[in-house]
């Protein structure tokens, strides 16, 4: 059984990468959330022609925060579509904005 073959699963994998990066690492899947500035990291988990994302922030006091996890539909082809992007940069401002 893949490691990504059911919710429960893909869950797991999600939390032991989110460990890594609280643990101060960052995880083999774990790659720059492109749009968002510095700071905002995905995971992107494939499964059956979609993709499930997890969008966190690094360098927020002690903390990783979870900023947006959503099931990326496959008819927009790789990039994330751009209404996620604006979400989480909304989000992580928000944050931001609350923490200091």
């Amino acid at each position: 059984m893949s490691s990504r073959s059911s919710p429960k699963a893909r869950g797991w994998c999600v939390s032991r990468r989110l460990t890594i990066a609280a643990e101060g690492g960052k995880a083999d899947i774990a790659k720059p959330l492109e749009g968002v500035g510095s700071g905002g990291l995905e995971i992107a988990l494939p499964f059956k022609g979609d993709a499930f994302r997890v969008a966190y922030a690094l360098q927020i006091g002690q903390d990783v925060w979870v900023i947006h996890a959503f099931q990326k539909k496959s008819t927009t082809g790789i990039e994330t579509p751009k209404r996620e992007i604006e979400l989480v940069k909304d989000r992580l401002k928000r944050l931001q904005e609350m923490l200091k």
